[in-house]
C-alpha cells in the first residue's frame, strides 16, 4: 500500500517538504472543523470572547488558504517564491496567534493556543535556517 502513495509525496531533499504537506493537511482538517462547528475553535479562547459562526467561517478559509501555500510549497519547495510565501503563512499564524494570547488577551494558554504557536516557530526556525539548503540563490 505504501508503495502507491510513495509517488504522490513530495520528491525534494530533506524532510522540510513533508513537514509542509503534513502541516496543511492538518489545516485542512482545521478548515473543515471551522466550517461545520464552533466547539474546537471555541476551546482557543477566553470565555469572555465571542466567537461567532461568521468568525469561524473566515478563520476556516484563511486556514484553507494557508494550507494550500503550504501545499504548492511541498511540492515546490525549492521555488523561493512558494518557499518565501509559506515562512509568512507561518510568521502571520504567529502573529495572530500570540497577539490574541499576549496583546487582546482574548486567548488563554491551552493546547489550541499552543500548537499552532510551536508549529509556526518551529516552521520559521526550520525554514531560516535552512532557506540557503532549500532556496539556492
Amino acid at each position: 500500500m505504501l508503495d502507491r502513495i510513495i509517488p504522490y509525496l513530495p520528491q525534494p531533499e530533506g524532510w522540510l517538504g513533508y513537514w509542509q504537506l503534513l502541516v496543511a493537511t492538518t489545516a485542512v482538517f482545521n478548515s473543515v472543523q471551522n466550517f461545520l462547528t464552533l466547539k474546537l475553535t471555541k476551546r482557543i479562547y477566553d470565555k469572555t470572547a465571542v466567537v461567532t459562526p461568521l468568525q469561524a467561517r473566515t478563520f476556516a478559509v484563511w486556514t484553507l488558504t494557508s494550507a494550500v501555500v503550504r501545499f504548492y510549497a511541498a511540492y515546490n519547495i525549492n521555488n523561493k517564491a512558494m518557499y518565501d510565501m509559506a515562512l509568512f503563512t507561518y510568521l502571520i499564524a504567529f502573529g495572530h496567534f500570540s497577539s490574541e494570547l499576549l496583546i487582546f488577551k482574548s486567548a488563554k494558554i491551552n493546547a489550541g493556543v499552543l500548537s499552532p504557536c510551536i508549529v509556526s516557530t518551529t516552521s520559521l526556525i526550520w525554514m531560516f535556517q535552512q532557506y540557503e539548503y532549500y532556496v539556492r540563490s
